[in-house]
């Protein structure tokens, strides 16, 4: 088989799918690898490293595509990337199809097999290619936050650890997940009040056991979530239901309980958001306000740290990448329910039933799920 590797394009990703080390197992398995020049550059790799693992460079992301039974990506295919698709290209990526009605109806189009990352989940429910890039992402929730909390950055002037004297700043998370935890627990160890808010009781009970006095769980409900608008400087939205869209926590007429210059990061962009006045936003201009109040809302948060994204990610997407190229399409996802549920799209097909509820499309049980 070929896997190609192209070049991110979305604005403000720097990570890569696959390392030299992959390209030279791939190899040693008899398979070839071609990658983009420059794929690997923003996250530290070199088209020489790539060249010495034995990987084919080629010029432009057509000769990629072109050349390759296997595509490997960090993010969804821009436009410009969707009309290199070919049916029966597989791809492999974050694809959040529930954000994107455009970019659903153009794989369906597309005749391509799309195997999303984020719903390749096992029998317990773990979502083991999500996780890591959703624990950085909780971890740099709380430093970007923090930075636009600063009088500089339009925000309330808030040291979240405080000083001597003075009190601490307020962190609310909703949601505790991989997201929510990691960001309380990067929030607490900063110093800062936390309130952590879920709907499941176990997680709470959890985090009651697992994390510092500073640290509150409490049960998420409407009612709670208000009260705790009022008290917060930033407030984490890490609200996750897999393969659907997010579903919305705070309304617009919820802003007004807040503090002006309060931030509100909204890690769940990538699913649509939490938070009803979020739109997505880049690298390049993060932020935007309403009604006082400053929306962080970068759908593609951990590619700011790319080459710890890309080291992270890549060590939990080889091994299910290696079963692809192995055993082919049907009879990995034959033996491996875990990538039949990855599946979201086949050769014109919607395989993923909450997306095909939420936008009303076709749905299609050829995986069984």
């Amino acid at each position: 088989m070929v896997i190609g590797v192209p070049k991110e394009i979305k604005e403000g990703e720097h990570r890569v799918a696959l390392l030299p080390e992959g390209v030279e197992t791939l190899l040693r398995m008899g398979h070839r690898v071609v990658v983009q020049q420059e794929a690997g550059s923003g996250a530290g790799f070199s088209d020489n490293h790539y060249r010495q693992a034995g990987a084919s460079l080629v010029s432009t992301a057509a000769e990629v595509f072109a050349e390759a039974d296997l595509i490997v990506k960090v993010k969804e295919p821009q436009p410009e990337e969707i009309q290199h698709l070919r049916p029966g290209h597989i791809l492999f990526t974050f694809l959040h199809l529930a954000a994107d009605r455009a970019l659903t109806e153009g794989l369906l189009r597309s005749g391509v097999i799309a195997l999303a990352y984020e719903t390749l989940s096992e029998n317990d429910g773990r979502l083991p290619l999500l996780i890591p890039m959703s624990d950085i992402a909780g971890r740099l929730s709380v430093q970007q936050g923090a930075r636009f909390l600063e009088t500089s950055s339009g925000g309330r002037g808030i040291l979240l650890g405080g000083t001597p004297g003075v009190e601490r700043g307020r962190v609310l998370v909703i949601g505790a997940g991989t997201v929510g935890t990691s960001a309380a627990r990067v929030a607490a160890a900063l110093g800062a009040e936390v309130v952590l808010l879920d709907i499941d009781p176990a997680r709470l009970r959890s985090a009651a056991e697992l994390f510092p006095p500073n640290v509150t769980p409490l049960f998420s409900t409407r009612q709670a979530i208000r009260e705790q608008l009022r008290l917060a400087d930033l407030v984490i939205g890490a609200v996750l239901i897999p393969a659907a869209r997010a579903p919305q926590v705070i309304e617009r007429e919820d802003l007004a309980l807040m503090k002006p210059g309060a931030v509100i990061v909204d890690v769940a962009i990538d699913q649509g958001g939490c938070v009803a006045t979020s739109r997505p936003t880049t690298h390049l201009q993060p932020t935007y306000v309403v009604d006082g109040i400053i929306h962080y809302c970068v759908t593609n948060m951990p590619g700011a740290v790319a080459r710890t994204s890309s080291l992270a990610l890549a060590q939990v997407t080889f091994p299910w990448i290696a079963r692809l190229v192995s055993l082919g399409l049907e009879r990995s996802t034959q033996e491996f329910t875990p990538l039949a549920r990855a599946v979201n799209i086949y050769l014109g097909e919607l395989t993923c039933r909450p997306v095909a509820d939420y936008f009303g499309l076709p749905y299609s049980n050829r995986f069984g799920k």
